[in-house]
């Protein structure tokens, strides 16, 4: 009877006892590969946030092939096992949808980089600097102290424009002077005004332009480039300069009006 009963438990305790070698020896290979993994990610300087989330999700769909592997040398059968899994995965997928668009919006801005934290863009609607690129979701904060949230399936899947890509920006002006002005005094002015500001730059030069002759002003614009830091001051700047440029050289700047001639009864 002891016989009978060797022949049938040595066989068991011998696969179980290989089993548990496999699963040991299999963690160890896991945890290893994971850890090769996660220094070459940051050697080849992905986002950290991406990182954090892949390197554990990773580990996690080893183990469970391990586990899945393991249960199959006990000898059980695994056909109806693998088709609860997938049930079950398919119906998390179904939920998690949405999500796992935004999982994968993240996936590629952090990847692509389009933009990074720093950044100025405006995207979706929304303007400004990204405070954080989140696996899920990425946060702006706005010029006025707000915190906006954006889904990253929308920033994925729509344009944006990236102020901050380069160091320099153009800057753009328009003015309107009267007829009665004399342009080439206009244009002498602008200029000056453009060369002296200290924060503008001398390559490219400053242009002055005559680009419309509106309904009631001679239109110029004026381009300049900047750090893209100095973009905002230097703008109101010559906004206010030029003003005060014009109203001392005596050239008016127009504004809408109409002039309204009665009829006298006869």
């Amino acid at each position: 009877m002891f016989e009978e009963w060797g022949e049938r438990i040595v066989p068991i305790v011998g696969q179980l006892a290989l089993t548990i070698v496999v699963v040991v020896v299999g963690l160890i290979v896991i945890g290893r590969l994971t850890k090769f993994m996660s220094e070459r990610m940051e050697k080849a300087h992905v986002e950290s946030s991406l990182r954090s989330f892949l390197v554990p999700l990773i580990k996690i769909l080893l183990q469970v092939l391990l586990v899945i592997s393991a249960v199959s040398m006990l000898g059980v059968e695994m056909t109806s096992f693998i088709a609860v899994i997938g049930a079950a995965s398919f119906a998390v997928g179904l939920a998690l949808q949405g999500s796992l668009a935004n999982f994968a919006g993240g996936v590629l801005i952090l990847l692509l980089k389009p933009f990074k934290v720093g950044d100025f863009i405006e995207a979706v609607g929304f303007m400004g600097t990204v405070h954080e690129i989140q696996v899920f979701y990425t946060i702006l904060n706005t010029p006025d102290n707000r915190r906006i949230i954006i889904p990253n399936a929308n920033l994925s899947n729509s344009s944006a424009v990236n102020f901050s890509s380069y160091p320099q920006r153009r800057i753009q002006w328009t003015f309107g002077v009267s007829y009665d002005s004399d342009i080439v005094q206009v244009k002498e002015l602008l200029q000056s005004l453009m060369n002296e500001h200290p924060k503008l730059l001398d390559d490219p030069p400053p242009q002055v332009l005559l680009t419309e002759h509106g309904d009631s002003a001679l239109v110029f614009t004026v381009r300049a480039w900047a750090e893209a830091g100095d973009f905002w001051p230097t703008y109101f700047e010559m906004m206010e300069k030029v003003k005060l440029a014009f109203d001392q050289h005596g050239i008016t700047i127009p504004f809408p009006q109409m002039d309204v001639h009665m009829n006298k009864a006869q």
